[in-house]
Order: C-alpha cells, then structure tokens, then sequence
C-alpha cells in the first residue's frame, strides 16, 4: 500500500468504494490518522439514501475538516478522470467474484492500483472473548445463529452484548446502543435495523452498532463478559474473533465459492454450519460438502434444518396469501423468494404476486431484482419507502398478509388484512461446543 515514493510524498489519493459499512470501517482503522493518504471520496451502492451525503468531519478526522463526499457508485469512472486517485480501495461485501473483477479491470484499465483490505489491516483487537457469525452469502440465517448463542451465553449466566455490523442508512452516528425496545423505536430509523436489533432486545441482549467500532469496542467490553459479532452480508468480522461461525446455504450451492468475501469467510471458518439442509437438494449438499473439503477441510461442519412456524396458521389456511419477506436477502441476497414462501406454500391456497400492485420505490425495486418471484421484500430505507411499502400491502388482492421478517411489521405500518407472523429457527444443537469455548476462554 505504500507509494510515497512514486508520489515525491504527496499523500496517495485514494477512493473507496462501500456501502456504508466496511467502506466508512476500512477508512477508520486504516486511513483516518495516516497523512501519508487522503481519501477523496467515497461511493455507495446496494443501499439507497447513502450517496450525495458527507461522511463528517468529526468522524473524519482532522486531516479532513471538511469531510469527505459520498457519490453513487456508477458515477466512478468520471471520479477516476476527475480525482485521479493512486488508488481504489473496494470496501463492501456480498459480490460475485465476476462483478469484482469487472470493478477492478475498470479501474486498473485507468492505471491506478484495485486494493482489498484484509483482516489483518482493519480487525480490532478485544480484551473480552468473541464469537463472530459470520456467512458465505446474505440470508443464510446468521441472525438465528446469534439468537441462538446469545441465548446460551445468557442461560449460562453470562453478560453477552452483540456488535452488529453497521447500518449507516440514516444519521452517521459513532455508537448506537439498544438495550430496551425504546431505543429501537427511538433510533432505529429503517425497518432494516428493526430486524436486527428488535428480536435481540426482545430477548434481553444489549445490542451495538454504529460507525466508529473503535469507539463502540471500547463500551462494550465495559459491561461484557462475552461479544457475539453478528455479522452483515458476508462480510468478515470488523472485531477479531476467538472462534469464527460461517454459514452456509443448502439452496445455493457453489455460491460459497464464487463470492467476495463470502469465500474469505468459508476458508477461515472454525465451525461451519450448513443450513436449510431439509429444504436443498442432496445433490446440492453433496457439492458444498466438497467444497467444504477443498477450501476448510479441517472446520468442524454442523448441518441445519429449518424449522418454520405460525403463529395463526388458521388465518392463512386455504387462503390467498401475501407474503412479505426479509428485504436484503431477496434483493443483493439473490433469492427467489424466502422461509415466508417455503412456510406458506404447505397451507395457502394461493401466494397473492405483489408486483401488480407495486409503487413508487417498490416497483423499482422489483425492476432492479428481476429475479424476485412472489414475494414483497420488506424494504424500508426511508420514511417514504415505509410508505411505499404500506401502499403497496394496500393495494394487494389477498386475504391476509403472512409476516416472514425478525421485526413485527404492524409496530411500524397499519396492515388492514388478517396478518399471521412467521417465525424461523434452525434445528441445531450448539450446547456442547459452546460449553467448550466457555471452559477454554473464561
């Protein structure tokens, strides 16, 4: 990464490419207090409403009193011409090795260096143990593993905090903190963050986010005995682990190998858990199994089935059924359709095509992710996209809407039809290799 020697040293410009998460991460740990880089400009893509902002200045930094601007990613070419970086740092996650590898063929078709930052550079180093669950894509059910081992750590009178990776869709905030379901309804401003925060704050787990995770370690390990990293997209852990969960998808085989930094994840794993093992094809088992035994052979492997329910399966029964899904992992996820979808088809007459009843942002969403069947992907990046969606429940021709999201959509919408929740979980049995971590680290 050093070029101070081509640049007569003036600091290497650099742009890095995010989504608010890694890329505002990467710039903290590796960037901030270096002079001998500036970082000009950040991109966006995969999340709306982060482009045309400014990552402040009192994130920044003082090499950067004036903060650093935000573009949409598509506009990088004219930022290479424009800026004329040394250097362009890819900082997000959950992308086919193809679609990285066009990015970089871009840029160093325009002669500047493509970076990957690895763990070494930007993982920060706990006093307290940590547990990190991480995946190979979006939507393999990291957030039920977390439930899971928080749930244990917390039986075993332990005092676990979970570190979410960021969710910096609304007010760049250095650390967020939620331990009662005020502060989820008070500072969680996307459905998006409900998801992750809500189901945990349910349970009795303080959950942190944020943007500076230096800052947000350094409160955590004041009330913690046990951190569960719960990680985003495949992303690997911004906090250094001491034993490292990576989950796999039964319904996408091959895709453990063919994404960034999901592969990253699969050859660094201690335990690996295959989920949805009751939903794939044995075919589709066997090559995960394989490549597992390529790229980890020494991970211990658990396999998961799915375990789905209703709570008023009576309403949904012989009836024309919206479903509504977890937004990210039908969109970037890549996935058809979800656990809603699986769960539904077993009792519903019909599963009720949301698309002809699409608005506003919605109907691009749909225009954006062709591959979406029918299913609503419960997006709600901004007060006028909640809208969008709620218009859109509206709208739909169905008897009763099926809720298949970690958040009760009815604490931030009005649903006027029957509504059932679905509820997901995983048959798995972590006791004795939490036992174990336990009686190794404590």
């Amino acid at each position: 990464m050093d070029r101070k020697a081509d640049t007569e040293d003036k600091p290497v410009r650099v742009i890095i490419l995010g989504a608010g998460g890694r890329d505002f991460h990467n710039f903290n740990t590796f960037f901030r207090n270096q002079p001998y880089y500036q970082v000009v400009a950040f991109t966006a893509t995969q999340i709306p409403f982060i482009a045309h902002r400014s990552y402040p200045p009192e994130l920044a930094g003082a090499h950067y009193p004036d903060g650093i601007p935000i573009y949409p990613e598509d506009e990088l070419s004219r930022l290479l011409s424009e800026y004329r970086p040394h250097q362009v740092v890819f900082s997000y996650s959950d992308v086919s090795h193809e679609e990285l590898m066009d990015k970089a063929s871009l840029v160093l078709s325009k002669g500047q260096d493509f970076v990957l930052l690895g763990p070494e550079e930007t993982m920060i180093k706990s006093r307290v143990p940590v547990i990190s669950v991480c995946a190979v894509r979006t939507g393999c059910g990291k957030s039920v593993i977390t439930r899971k081992i928080a749930a244990l750590l917390k039986k075993r009178g332990l005092k676990v905090s979970v570190i979410r990776h960021p969710m910096a869709y609304c007010v760049f905030k250095p650390v967020a903190r939620f331990s009662k379901m005020k502060d989820v309804d008070e500072e969680a401003c996307t459905i998006e963050e409900k998801e992750e925060f809500e189901p945990l704050v349910e349970m009795g787990v303080t959950v942190y986010a944020g943007v500076d995770y230096g800052q947000v370690l350094r409160e955590v390990e004041e009330e913690s005995q046990m951190i569960l990293w719960d990680g985003g997209n495949n992303d690997f852990p911004f906090i250094r682990p001491d034993w490292e969960i990576v989950l796999l998808d039964a319904l996408r085989p091959g895709h453990e190998k063919l994404y960034y930094p999901g592969e990253v994840n699969l050859r660094r794993a201690d335990l690996l858990i295959i989920t949805k093992v009751n939903e794939g094809r044995e075919a589709s088992l066997k090559e995960i199994r394989k490549n597992i035994s390529l790229l980890n052979p020494k991970a211990k492997v658990l396999e998961a089935p799915s375990v789905t329910q209703l709570d008023h399966p009576e309403r949904v029964k012989g009836k024309r059924v919206l479903v509504i899904e977890d937004g990210p992992t039908i969109t970037h996820g890549g996935m058809p359709d979800g656990a809603g979808a699986s769960a539904l088809r077993k009792l519903a007459r019909e599963l009720v095509d949301p698309r002809p009843y699409a608005v506003g942002s919605l109907r691009e969403v749909y225009e954006s992710y062709p591959h979406i069947e029918k299913v609503l992907p419960a997006m709600g990046y901004s007060e006028d996209q909640i809208k969008d969606l709620e218009e859109t429940i509206r709208r739909s021709d169905c008897d009763a809407v099926a809720i298949a999201t970690p958040t009760d959509l009815r604490r931030k919408i009005t649903i006027g039809q029957s509504t059932v929740r679905v509820h997901y979980d995983f048959d798995v049995d972590l006791n004795p290799l939490i036992d174990q971590f336990i009686n190794e680290r404590l």
